[in-house]
């Protein structure tokens, strides 16, 4: 093994066990206590690559197969990796990368270019049959709501819809807008539970054929619609009297928060009611994980609240109430992680194995930033007058128990005759 990735993991890995296979034969790290993990590198350019840019090659390596764990899974590698500090383990390397990636940030924070459709296609056009093999049976690709704890992952999902239908005191005769409305699965439950006319709006268009299919075969067509739209063109003259958006705002960027907000203001009605669903972390990132933003969700950002609230105070709205679920999200990606796990060999075939273990990097890592990193997710309920919802919580959990005996009459969609 190269000397200084030798002096690298020494620094790191103060506890717990890490076990390094590689071209210098078997070298072990850590005082014990805590986690064990062996990883095995398959030559020596790859301890090379790792040691000069870690943030990007880590999981270029993983997804080669030039780096295997031989005990353990990829997320404890990470995850003992963050147990330790990491305060005096930066390289020239690191640093080098890390000065570019800083720079060119900012670049493109100045130098605005829309590429929202590419993005969300790299993304979410992907086969449907790979989201059909770890998701629950709504289709539901974001947080859960683990509440109460220890329920399955298809309830949690309903908990969630539950609880932002809740807060969004909807109500028959209503017209709401879902911005970014994947499968189809908040809107549909939003408009058979509360009586609401829906529209959604997607750039995917894989998401939106399937979600057509999907709310004509509930009976739904006249009451659910979905476009291929972005938020930014939504004109104006139409008013919405309720607003939902679930896991679209990282797809925003943090130079376009002015521009989403004033365009929710121009949509919203005077007494109408906005739940923003979102993951958030502790505070503003200089730059985004490389690795992430070039195999997963380019262009894509993680806001802290703390960048969220100038925007909508300067777009006049207001925010009525935010919660923050700190672990659901951590929860919701083991479930994801141990189904796609569980479907490898589907996952292989239906594009290979580089592809799972990229899959599976993606997966280990952003579970890791919940555990790890403090990152979180906030809802935020946004009006415009503050008396569109009233001055206590009763009424969320109230609305709740409503919702929950709804949910009990409803037939699941497989249960539908086509």
């Amino acid at each position: 093994m190269a000397s200084s990735l030798h002096d690298l993991f020494g620094k790191i890995i103060k506890n717990g066990i890490l076990t390094v296979r590689g071209s210098g034969g078997e070298q072990r790290y850590g005082g014990g206590g805590g986690r064990s993990v062996a990883i095995r590198f398959s030559d020596e350019a790859a301890e090379k690559e790792l040691l000069g840019d870690p943030q990007l090659k880590l999981g270029e390596l993983y997804m080669d197969g030039r780096l295997r764990v031989e005990d353990g899974d990829i997320y404890d590698f990470l995850a003992l990796i963050k147990d330790n500090t990491l305060s005096e383990g930066l390289t020239f390397g690191m640093i080098v990368h890390g000065i570019g990636r800083i720079i060119a940030s900012q670049f493109r924070n100045r130098v605005p270019i829309n590429h929202n459709r590419r993005n969300v296609a790299h993304h979410y056009d992907l086969d449907e049959k790979l989201f059909s093999l770890f998701l629950d049976e709504d289709w539901q690709y974001s947080c859960a709501y683990f509440n109460p704890p220890g329920i399955s992952l298809d309830e949690a999902q309903v908990a969630k819809k539950r609880h932002i239908v809740a807060k969004l005191l909807a109500a028959p005769g209503q017209k709401a807008l879902e911005i970014g409305s994947g499968w189809g699965g908040m809107a549909m439950y939003l408009s058979e539970s509360s009586g609401v006319d829906v529209t959604g709006i997607t750039l995917s268009t894989e998401q939106l054929k399937i979600s057509r299919e999907r709310a004509a075969r509930r009976g739904l067509s006249n009451s659910v619609r979905f476009e291929l739209q972005d938020y930014y063109y939504l004109p104006p003259t139409k008013s919405y009297d309720r607003i939902v958006s679930v896991g679209m705002f990282e797809h925003v960027g943090r130079l376009n928060y002015r521009k989403f907000f004033n365009k929710v203001n121009d949509v919203l009605a005077d007494d109408g009611v906005m739940v923003l669903h979102s993951i958030g972390q502790p505070y503003p990132a200089i730059y985004n994980n490389p690795w992430i933003e070039k195999y997963i969700f380019p262009g894509g950002y993680i806001p802290s609240i703390a960048e969220v609230m100038p925007a909508i105070e300067k777009a006049g709205l207001l925010v009525s109430d935010i919660e923050i679920l700190p672990m659901h999200y951590a929860y919701t990606l083991r479930h994801w992680r141990e189904r796609f796990m569980a479907n490898r060999d589907k996952a292989a075939a239906l594009y290979d194995e580089r592809f799972v273990r990229m899959w599976e990097f993606y997966l280990a890592g952003s579970e890791m930033a919940f555990t790890h990193e403090a990152f979180h997710i906030f809802q935020m309920q946004i009006v415009k007058k503050r008396t569109a919802v009233p001055d206590n919580r009763d009424y969320i959990y109230e609305r709740e128990a409503e919702l929950r005996a709804f949910e009990e009459r409803r037939l699941p969609l497989d249960k539908i005759a086509v």
